[in-house]
């Protein structure tokens, strides 16, 4: 298994927009990836504009086709002008 975490910086005031659009892609993920085990958009506790995806795939092959999905590539565009950074991605392995 290999989970993903990623740290995304989104622009204050345009948190609404921005989990709108990933409340889609979650759905389209959920929906048309076997290989996905696990989804979820969090949001921090202490900083109303960093978010959290935490991930899980059953193998590199399943990550791997994540992310040349259509829906992944244009929920990214549609996302982009929501941000406020570069997201940061930590891979981790299964235990």
């Amino acid at each position: 298994m290999i989970g993903v975490v990623a740290t995304l910086k989104v622009q204050d005031g345009k948190q609404g927009e921005f989990e709108a659009i990933f409340t889609d892609l979650a759905a389209q993920v959920r929906t048309n990836e076997p290989g996905n085990i696990f989804y979820q958009l969090t949001k921090s506790r202490t900083d109303p504009t960093v978010y959290k995806v935490l991930e899980l795939y059953k193998d590199q092959d399943a990550l791997s086709s994540h992310g040349q999905t259509d829906y992944f590539k244009a929920a990214g565009a549609k996302m982009g002008p929501c941000m406020g950074g570069r997201p940061e991605i930590e891979y981790l392995d299964g235990v």
